[in-house]
């Protein structure tokens, strides 16, 4: 994978590591509920498990940006990694409510289509430290493509089990073994990481300055961007019928001839 100039050589592991993350997370958010219903758990209690997924990455995000200043973002990533690792392996292994409803709220799974794991974080801060200026952007654009990417890939391998089904194996088994691929992953992801440099002893991580002049504006931003997507949708039916009339009217209307010539 092509860099853009300028850029330090561990920001390629975190693409890699990326690219295996949104793989795993595109056939997890496909096979997860087909996979707690063929447990034979009911549609509320997975709901109850995708639930405590997404509550237990927000938690965890919040908890890394509040308290994780004062660890290098490569002891976070590998920890992250042995997480992933055991929530896979852990998916693969149990079948009772209580302790999957335990590990997806303290996992990494992601039933969404966008990740929103711990990993997010703490890889956009290091790509931030990996690239200056323009470089900069065109690696975070490098991320955010390899993200999207591997994620339909991963979409597509979601219909892996049922191939596996067709040649004989059970589906239940073939679906347990995707979620063991979720966490051998998550141990390449660990390996890669492992790679990174290691800061030098004598540079800590600083403490965090809180925000001074741009400290309104960040809260205004935070407290209107709930608000953008319903007020986006409000607009729409409100006005956008409005603006194809009006458009449609001026596009068949003839011109306005004059009735004044050169002379009056």
């Amino acid at each position: 994978m092509i860099l853009p100039p300028g850029t330090a050589p561990e920001a390629r592991l975190l693409l890699f590591g990326r690219a295996l993350r949104a793989f795993c997370d595109g056939y997890v958010a496909v096979l997860l509920p087909a996979y707690l219903l063929a447990l034979g758990l009911g549609t509320w209690e997975v709901g109850l498990l995708s639930t405590a997924t997404l509550l237990g990455s927000a938690l965890a995000t919040l908890a890394v940006g509040t308290w994780g200043h004062g660890f290098h973002h490569r002891s976070l990533l590998l920890g992250a990694a042995l997480l992933m690792a055991g929530t896979g392996l852990a998916f693969a292994g149990l079948t009772g409510f209580w302790p999957l409803l335990l590990v997806a709220f303290a996992g990494t799974l992601n039933p969404s289509s966008g990740d929103v794991s711990v990993f997010l974080p703490l890889e956009h801060a290091r790509l931030a430290e990996a690239a200056q200026g323009d470089s900069r952007t065109a690696l975070f654009a490098r991320y955010s493509l390899t993200g999207a990417l591997f994620a339909a890939l991963g979409g597509l391998a979601a219909a892996a089990p049922d191939w596996i089904a067709g040649m004989g194996l059970d589906r239940l088994t073939a679906l347990r073994g995707m979620f063991a691929l979720y966490g051998g992953a998550g141990l390449l992801v660990w390996l890669l990481y492992r790679r990174i440099p290691e800061p030098p002893p004598h540079l800590r991580p600083a403490p965090p300055e809180p925000l001074g002049v741009s400290r309104g504006i960040v809260i205004r931003l935070a407290a209107l961007f709930p608000w953008m997507p319903s007020q986006g949708a409000w607009w729409s039916t409100r006005y956008w019928p409005c603006g194809c009339s009006s458009a449609l009217i001026c596009r068949s209307r003839p011109p306005a001839i004059s009735s004044s010539g050169p002379g009056s």
